[in-house]
């Protein structure tokens, strides 16, 4: 029996739950169409405890204790390719909110365990699934991309794109309805990154698998970004020079300093990346302090160009561009770490995500030397990912008709500092959207946090409360979301700053006089 009930102005779904006992491996096998279900174990779970540092699938970090739930493993493979995907479905045993939720992944990992608990405390029947690999390295798909060299596992690379998200929605919308007795009233799916792909994924080729979709800082484009990550690290090597990070860190801070002034406020974020024309050869020759050792030291023509050449992102010899890079005032150190050694020496590290990427699926050679990847290789091999894997990792697709003729609804947020997947790319991914539908936000809206890293990780800009909320009030009570309440765990004289994201692409601006900590201080706008 299903109670409703009406809380904050969102609707809530509350179910008169089973008891413990039903938690058993008497539960019925779903069916999956285009995959044998080959075992089902259910198990009841009680304080369970994890500790979740950082941004979890866009809920904050915290520490759960004494969450009890029904968990149930569901594993299966496709006829004919040999893999096992195994999948987790967690299930309230008290609270259940009668809402469905799927839980993305990051990285090369689809999906993990403890991503569900936070689901879970809140009340959500939540669904992950390995996608037939490994979930324990998010930064490396060497384990399980080639069957052997030159040949790459495309049933385990179909099963990560887009084939194991479909199963585990399916499984999990059947396991919950024979746990609880009755369907879910709603679906949702919660993801940033390689999540936010999935979400997308999920709208473009299974539209009516979802209500409603927060995709976050989503993946996709992957076969222009992916290359475009590891374009730092060819720049470097091609350029000989590696800066250490603390030549770029103070790269940032005189780009900050620059730029920050430019959204009418100075507070240690660049919110107009767009309008910034710093140009770091205006540094050359001189000194600043390495921020490692206390050491003074003085820019060189090298770190100018390397500097310049990793914000421009990847070109071609004619200077054609082909990605975005990333946006001034981000963090060097995810997509151009280098180290630093006793005798002063600095080398080059790759990013492990892409330079996977080139060694597995475009080399297919897992100990391939990257580091011997030239200027005049680059574009071929962006051409080349997009020749191989367009129709299985592109998630490019701008026809979201099917989708919103179902009535989906999906809202997109990330950061302008994201320091992994370039915000550019997710701005002319919507703006591809909207030429198809000009109506786009009565279904699809976009949100940008400036001074925010990836899936808010570092940065001190405003980072969505509860984007998920706000979908679901879209959803379930047609109040489309015209911003995203935000908060920064960066204080401002110990007081914790409020900002409202935009809907894109306005822009957050601030009125001048106001209280820069307070949400009323600022206004969305055309410009700034």
């Amino acid at each position: 029996m299903l109670c409703l009930l009406i809380i904050f102005g969102a609707i809530s779904w509350v179910n008169a739950l089973p008891s413990a006992a039903t938690c058993s491996n008497s539960l019925p096998k779903p069916n999956v169409p285009g995959a044998i279900v080959t075992s089902l174990t259910a198990s009841v779970v009680r304080d369970y405890a994890v500790n979740i540092t950082g941004e979890s699938n866009n809920w904050p970090g915290q520490n759960i204790t004494g969450l009890g739930f029904c968990q149930v493993n569901v594993s299966l493979t496709h006829p004919g390719t040999g893999d096992h995907v195994n999948n987790q479905v967690w299930l309230p045993l008290t609270g259940w909110n009668g809402i469905f939720l799927g839980v993305g992944g990051g990285g090369y990992v689809a999906g993990s365990w403890s991503s569900l608990a936070p689901a879970v405390e809140r009340g959500y029947a939540a669904v992950s699934t390995d996608a037939g690999h490994a979930q324990n390295n998010s930064g490396d798909a060497t384990s399980w991309a080639l069957v052997s060299e030159g040949d790459v596992n495309q049933n385990l690379l179909l099963d990560f794109a887009s084939r194991s998200i479909h199963d585990m929605t399916v499984l999990g919308k059947a396991v919950t309805t024979s746990f609880y007795g009755s369907s879910p009233k709603y679906a949702y799916w919660q993801g940033c990154s390689t999540g936010g792909r999935q979400g997308l994924m999920e709208a473009q080729m299974y539209p009516n698998d979802y209500d409603g979709i927060v995709a976050s800082a989503p993946a996709i484009n992957w076969n222009d970004f992916t290359p475009a990550q590891q374009w730092p690290y060819t720049v470097m090597n091609n350029e000989h020079y590696s800066p250490p990070q603390c030549e770029f860190d103070a790269v940032n801070a005189a780009a900050v300093a620059a730029c920050d002034h430019l959204d009418g406020l100075q507070d240690g974020i660049i919110a107009a990346p767009g309008l910034c024309k710093f140009d770091p050869s205006s540094l050359v020759g001189k000194n600043y302090t390495c921020d490692t050792d206390g050491t003074t030291r003085r820019f060189s023509s090298k770190a100018a160009t390397v500097v310049k050449k990793i914000w421009q992102g990847p070109t071609a010899a004619n200077g054609t561009a082909l990605w975005y890079g990333i946006l001034p005032g981000t963090n060097f150190s995810s997509l151009a770490p280098t180290e630093t050694f006793s005798n002063g020496t600095t080398v080059a590290e790759p990013f492990g995500i892409s330079d996977s990427w080139f060694r597995d699926f475009l080399f297919k050679d897992a100990n391939y030397n990257t580091s011997n990847i030239t200027y005049a290789e680059f574009p071929g091999l962006i051409r080349q990912s997009h020749v191989e894997y367009d129709s299985i990792m592109g998630t490019m697709n701008a026809n979201l008709s099917t989708f919103r003729a179902a009535g989906g609804k999906m809202i997109t947020w990330q950061g302008l500092a994201d320091n992994l997947i370039m915000p550019n790319g997710t701005m002319e991914y919507f703006s591809r959207v909207k030429a198809l539908d000009q109506n786009v936000t009565d279904f699809y809206r976009v949100f940008f946090a400036p001074g925010v890293g990836h899936c808010g990780g570092g940065g001190s800009g405003p980072i969505p409360d509860d984007t998920l909320m706000a979908l679901r009030k879209w959803v379930e009570n047609g109040t489309a979301p015209e911003v995203l309440p935000g908060s920064s765990g960066f204080k401002v004289n110990g007081t914790i700053r409020h900002q409202n994201l935009c809907l894109y692409p306005l822009v957050s601006k601030y009125n001048g006089k106001g209280d820069p900590t307070s949400a009323s201080s600022f206004t969305c706008a055309k410009n700034f």
